[in-house]
């Protein structure tokens, strides 16, 4: 099981991440990755709209095809969009002008300057070409949602443990990952709403 933070020393030697966001407030970065999901996702949307957070979505493209009015919906509610390619491609499997012509392929659809690699599998060489046009954006929160082995109360229990200011949580709406974030989500939104902490898009998720 990947731990709940990324631990520094990682996070010192990819700089050319984002990991999190340097800063004093109390704001955390929800981001919600593999969607939009016609069965998850308009979910997601109901219960940051209760809790007035604003979170982004980072979208894979096909899915962005089969369902056009969710990621309108998204962005209509002012939610940040970003690419995590056409179809979850692995980049450290895939020759370099794949990966690139899968992100490019996305992009058509999430119009986005963000990036986040599918796994977080990228090459260096993947990486150098990505960040002329996209800011790759990762984690130091990773909620474990995906994972069977975690319910909903455990997954919520990792990110209130780890979670600090300036923190870029991961959840997942997909299927794969719906049970247990339909458990987890309610309950790390009451938690930090509660001590004061806002729920914002990152904030250089901007639409090209």
């Amino acid at each position: 099981m990947a731990p709940a933070r990324v631990p520094r020393i990682v996070q010192w030697l990819f700089p050319g991440y984002t990991w999190r966001i340097p800063t004093r407030e109390r704001v955390l970065y929800l981001t919600f990755d593999d969607g939009p999901t016609p069965e998850v996702t308009p979910w997601v949307l109901d219960e940051l709209a209760r809790a007035g957070a604003k979170a982004t979505f980072f979208c894979i493209g096909r899915n962005c095809v089969t369902a056009g009015t969710i990621l309108q919906r998204i962005r209509a509610e002012g939610h940040a969009v970003g690419n995590h390619t056409w179809d979850h491609s692995r980049g450290r499997r895939m020759p370099m002008e794949d990966y690139l012509r899968s992100i490019a392929r996305a992009d058509a659809f999430t119009s986005g300057t963000v990036f986040r690699p599918p796994y977080g599998s990228l090459t260096r060489q993947q990486a150098r070409h990505i960040r002329r046009t996209h800011r790759i954006v990762l984690w130091d929160v990773l909620s474990g949602d995906y994972d069977p082995r975690i319910d909903g109360e455990r997954c919520a229990r990792r990110v209130i443990s780890t979670a600090r200011g300036g923190s870029i949580i991961v959840f997942h709406d997909s299927l794969k990952a719906s049970a247990t974030l339909r458990k987890a989500l309610p309950l790390v939104l009451a938690h930090f709403a509660g001590r004061g902490y806002r729920f914002e898009a990152l904030p250089f998720a901007t639409e090209a």
